[in-house]
């Protein structure tokens, strides 16, 4: 009996009998699954339950009709299946967003290598894993892969790949294991930022150092890959600053930190298969050159020259110092490829002085010099030295020494203190004190020589004033002492000053007292010479009456011998006794001469009274240095004598005569 006979013996009406069977259709049809619809914002992943060829020997998607999952998924739509024999799932389309990296998990596919650590994408056919069955056949691998998905919407079986967002994580029939395991590599990846591009930015100055976490290992003795794949012509090969991990690997690229880094950009580099370090650029600053110590790079030749045996170095990118230092600027330099040692070309100063650094901190372990002089003193001596390093020089000092700090802590600072110690010990500390700019230019003479040995330039050193210790005042009172000293000169020398000017005061003095009396001197000495004058005119005259009375008496005594002989006798003993009485009155008034003086003495006399000055010079105004024994003064002191000399001898033989004499006593006493 059919299904419609069942219905009408089961008393009901054709109508109910008629919507019966219609809705055991519908139900019929949905348990077969012979017709499904797929909504356009997801794609259908068919199940096969069962098949003539049974199940599947490997792996879960089946690629050769086999029961299981089918590679192929159903886009949205109506579509019709055999019945009883397919399952339909639904799964969302797989959306990255905007400026965003998705990660492929492969659950089925070939294993990977015993080293590999992420799925080869390195055929077209698995490029967008979109095609699941081409996936396999041409030989995809299972597990995370290297390509990453960008920006868009794919219609994925997301049984066959799992596919890792930001935002969640798209797969189908998945276990709470491979739910944990995709879970934790989502973490991962955000963690590393992974779900971004590497973004590095102009104004940050900084450099991606790159680290591939995938490929062949290093060889032994290596420690950075080297660069490869960075050649644009090389389309096989170039994969773009790693965002194609296939070229890289294809290019011969190595796992681990590479020596080519990554500058200002956007990268979408997949961070399971690189992770990378932003660092900032290394500047060298103007004055100032770069001394690469680079170590990694092929092993070159010494091209130092027979001449340099402190060490070798190498051209520019080869294995250790590089002969050509980097001059100043920004370099995208991978500090964890090499080194770079900033050296000054300009002037710097090292100080010896505890607690004062420099800007390069070169003399930060620096302190005064400790002495011991001749006479035991133990001053410290503060001390600043001026250099130069020529910066083609500059890898010779690395070379050496390691860098300038190491030089100037284990060579510069025990040269210098041993040589300001062994001039100290030839020097007491006044010595040393007082012979500072001698002890300066023989320090900088001598260890001119010494820094060029070392490939540096001395161009001064200057010394400071040696200290005492804490709590030592030994130095301090000598300085006292000297300083003392010092004062006693000065006063000397101040006292001599003030003499000098003493004497200058009182001659400016006598000089102006002199000015002011020079009408008067003048007037006095026109009056002397008058009156020598009058004197000569007045000796004139009384010489020569003098002559007319000897003619007078010559010719009375002519005539007297001429009227007669006998009164010749009268006559000569008339002109005897006149010639007598003549000689008498000269002798008793002192001749001519007397009489000139006499009259000279009268006039000066009457002169100083109307000018109004005192006979003896109250001071003696001298014309010439003091204590020459100048002999000028206001009134001649040789025209005095002379005057006095004239008049005095005869006024005082007159004066003699013509004083009373004592009564001579009875017996002729």
């Amino acid at each position: 009996m059919d299904f419609l006979g069942f219905l009408n013996g089961s008393g009901l009406t054709q109508p109910a009998i008629w919507i019966a069977a219609a809705v055991a259709c519908v139900i019929l049809l949905r348990v077969s699954n012979v017709f499904r619809y797929i909504p356009n914002n997801q794609v259908g992943i068919v199940e096969k339950l069962w098949s003539p060829k049974g199940s599947i020997d490997d792996g879960f998607i089946a690629l050769n009709g086999e029961a299981g999952y089918e590679p192929e998924v159903l886009r949205g739509g109506l579509h019709m299946m055999f019945p009883f024999m397919y399952r339909i799932h639904t799964s969302d389309l797989v959306t990255v967003g905007q400026g965003k990296i998705a990660y492929v998990f492969a659950r089925d596919g070939a294993p990977l290598e015993p080293s590999q650590v992420l799925g080869a994408n390195d055929t077209d056919d698995k490029s967008d894993f979109q095609d699941a069955r081409r996936f396999l056949l041409g030989g995809g691998q299972k597990g995370p892969q290297r390509k990453v998905l960008r920006e868009g919407t794919y219609a994925i079986n997301t049984t066959q790949f799992a596919v890792i967002t930001d935002e969640r994580v798209y797969g189908h029939a998945l276990s709470e294991r491979e739910r944990g395991v995709l879970g934790s590599m989502q973490l991962t990846i955000t963690e590393r930022w992974g779900f971004a591009p590497v973004v590095l930015a102009a104004d940050h100055d900084l450099v991606g150092v790159v680290t591939v976490h995938d490929g062949p290992s290093l060889p032994p003795g290596e420690i950075i890959a080297p660069e490869v794949g960075t050649d644009l012509r090389e389309e096989a090969t170039f994969h773009n600053n790693f965002q194609e991990p296939e070229k890289f690997l294809a290019g011969g690229g190595y796992r681990g930190r590479q020596l080519q880094v990554i500058v200002e950009g956007t990268w979408y580099i997949n961070r399971l298969f690189a992770t990378v370090e932003a660092v900032p650029k290394t500047v060298i600053p103007v004055g100032n050159v770069g001394v690469v110590i680079f170590y990694t790079g092929p092993r070159t030749d010494d091209v130092s020259g027979e001449q340099y045996r402190h060490g070798e170095l190498v051209l520019n990118g080869s294995r250790g110092v590089w002969k050509d230092p980097l001059l100043p600027g920004k370099y995208a330099f991978n500090t964890y490829a090499g080194k770079i040692e900033i050296i000054p070309t300009v002037n710097f100063i090292l100080k010896w002085v505890r607690g004062e650094v420099g800007a390069m901190k070169l003399d930060e372990n620096l302190s005064e010099i400790s002495l011991i002089t001749k006479d035991a003193f133990e001053p410290t001596l503060p001390l600043s030295v001026v250099m130069h390093i020529d910066y083609k020089k500059a890898p010779m000092i690395i070379q050496r020494f390691g860098d300038v700090k190491k030089l100037v802590e284990q060579t510069l600072d025990p040269m210098v203190s041993a040589f300001f110690k062994n001039i100290a010990q030839k020097m007491t500390l006044i010595e040393l004190l007082q012979n500072r700019a001698a002890v300066q230019a023989e320090a900088a003479d001598e260890m001119k020589a010494k820094f060029e040995s070392y490939s540096l330039d001395l161009q001064e050193v200057l010394i400071g004033t040696p200290r005492a210790a804490a709590g030592d005042h030994t130095i301090e009172n000598i300085l006292i002492q000297l300083r003392s000293r010092q004062i006693a000169r000065e006063q000397i020398e101040t006292y001599q000053e003030q003499e000098k000017a003493a004497v200058q005061e009182r001659a400016l003095n006598e000089a102006k007292a002199t000015a002011a009396a020079q009408t008067a001197l003048t007037q006095s000495l026109i009056q002397v010479k008058v009156n020598e004058n009058e004197g000569a005119a007045a000796l004139a005259r009384a010489q020569k009456d003098a002559e007319t009375r000897k003619v007078t008496a010559a010719a009375v005594g002519e005539q007297s011998r001429l009227e007669g002989q006998g009164e010749a006798d009268r006559v000569l003993a008339v002109g005897a006794a006149n010639a007598q009485a003549t000689k008498l009155a000269v002798d008793a008034y002192g001749g001519p001469e007397y009489r000139l003086a006499e009259q000279n003495f009268a006039k000066f006399a009457d002169a100083l009274t109307r000018i109004n000055q005192p006979l003896v010079p109250q001071f003696l105004m001298s014309g010439g240095p003091a204590g020459e024994g100048s002999s000028a003064g206001l009134i001649p002191t040789a025209m005095l004598s002379s005057m006095f000399g004239q008049m005095m001898p005869g006024a005082l033989e007159k004066l003699k005569d013509e004083a009373p004499k004592p009564a001579r006593r009875a017996n002729g006493q």
